[in-house]
């Protein structure tokens, strides 16, 4: 038998698994059950054909192209799929008027647009005029947060749907069902425990495109016995699963949200949640130095006086990152995150600088109290600076009940320490000064 080249422009065409298994109705589609079971908004929307412009934000593999396509043939609209990648302005312009002249015959168009987040403002604001007037029902999808990546007009014209990442239960029907369609694996006969289906359920982190890959490269390469039988092994599906994208960008919103939930885990004195999501930025490719730099900032937003060494331990971990590097400086981390989870907690410093930020700018032009101001020069002197001004340490109680802030801001409190740690006795000796002032 001839071997046929890849570059023979007769070969065999292959179609990815995902792409044929892809749903062609709701009733085949998997997930999003907020959105579409029975009752749900989106899924009144287009059993009433009443479906206008909207954004579907979601991860990977979460089914937005496919349920954009699910509308067009439910609705009987001309469906025209766009990239953001390869297409510009006067692409969109072309197919804009394409949909002008369906609209005036009575025809539909449904334009949608992968990645929209990817379009620039001007090429954003070309669909605008044929949003506005109804030649198109655009539907864009994006993993990025709407709010930052598409334009206010354009955005305030669309509804904003949000796709969830799978379940494990969602990507483990999906896999059952590539294992018995005639469309999928259902005409050969394959040996897969099922503890192997939950392997690839999870490793492919809600994603069903990433999971029906991991199991056709799984299937694949299965042992193929006399019989026709493909059986699949421990050690082909480790293979398999051997390398995971984690789904971090490290100026995109995951960023954000990872680097808040470390925060608040440590603020709810949560170590194991704090290590865990320490662990995702950093397997992530994480650079250590920002995770440290956000940890010193913790010590004295939410930890400050509680315990002061808290501050010394995560400017530790900052010199340990700088010294170490990764992957060594993982465990100088979890040494500070740790720490700082288990630390008593305090937002006394942070609230009274807030408060204070307030009074300050609104107050920029008040006057420094004569008594605490510098005189180097014979002028100031005569001007009566730093007149009434008492060296305190020159007192019995080596404070003195001279007023330091601006006169309209005399009694004001900004600081006000907790009872925790060793903010306890802060303020149990701030109340004592505060009431000998006022004797």
């Amino acid at each position: 038998m001839e071997q046929m080249s890849l570059f023979d422009d007769n070969r065999i065409t292959y179609d990815p698994l995902a792409s044929r298994l892809r749903p062609s109705g709701l009733e085949e589609f998997v997930g999003q059950k907020h959105l579409i079971g029975d009752g749900k908004v989106l899924r009144r929307l287009i059993d009433q054909d009443m479906v206008t412009s909207m954004i579907f934000w979601g991860p990977p593999g979460v089914g937005k192209t496919t349920l954009a396509r699910i509308i067009a043939n439910r609705t009987k609209a001309e469906f025209i799929d766009f990239s953001a990648v390869t297409s510009g302005i006067r692409e969109i312009k072309e197919v804009m008027n394409q949909a002008e002249v369906a609209r005036l015959e009575g025809r539909k168009t449904i334009v949608f647009v992968d990645e929209i987040h990817r379009f620039n403002k001007a090429q954003q604001d070309a669909f605008l005029p044929f949003v506005e007037k109804g030649s198109i029902i655009l539907i864009g999808a994006t993993t990025e947060n709407p709010s930052f990546e598409i334009n206010a007009a354009l955005l305030s014209r669309c509804k904003v749907f949000v796709l969830q990442a799978l379940s494990i239960e969602d990507v483990k029907e999906l896999i059952h069902h590539a294992l018995i369609k005639p469309s999928g694996f259902g005409n050969q006969k394959i040996i897969m425990e099922d503890w192997m289906v939950e392997e690839i359920a999870v490793f492919s982190n809600g994603d069903a495109r990433t999971a029906l890959n991991t199991l056709e490269m799984t299937v694949l390469n299965g042992e193929l016995k006399s019989d026709g039988t493909t059986v699949i092994t421990k050690e082909i599906l480790g293979q398999c699963t051997s390398r995971k994208s984690l789904l971090y960008d490290k100026k995109g919103e995951e960023h954000y949200n990872l680097i808040s939930a470390l925060h608040k885990s440590m603020r709810n004195t949560d170590p194991d949640a704090a290590v865990y999501w320490l662990a995702r930025m950093l397997e992530a490719g994480e650079d250590p130095l920002y995770v440290a730099r956000r940890l010193i900032r913790f010590a004295s937003e939410d930890v400050g006086v509680a315990d002061s060494n808290a501050l010394c331990v995560a400017v530790a971990a900052y010199q340990a990152c700088h010294f170490n590097g990764m992957p060594e400086c993982n465990v100088n981390l979890t040494h500070a995150v740790v720490y700082l989870s288990m630390a008593p907690k305090s937002n006394a410093l942070y609230k009274a600088y807030e408060d204070c930020k307030v009074d300050a700018e609104r107050m920029l032009a008040e006057p420094v109290p004569l008594q605490i101001r510098n005189a180097p020069t014979r002028l100031m002197e005569e001007l009566h600076y730093g007149e009434g001004y008492i060296y305190a340490h020159n007192t019995e109680e080596k404070v003195v009940a001279m007023r330091c802030l601006p006169d309209s801001l005399q009694g004001k409190r900004y600081y006000i320490p907790t009872e925790e740690g060793k903010e306890a006795e802060i303020k149990e000796k701030l109340d004592r000064i505060l009431a000998w002032k006022e004797r």
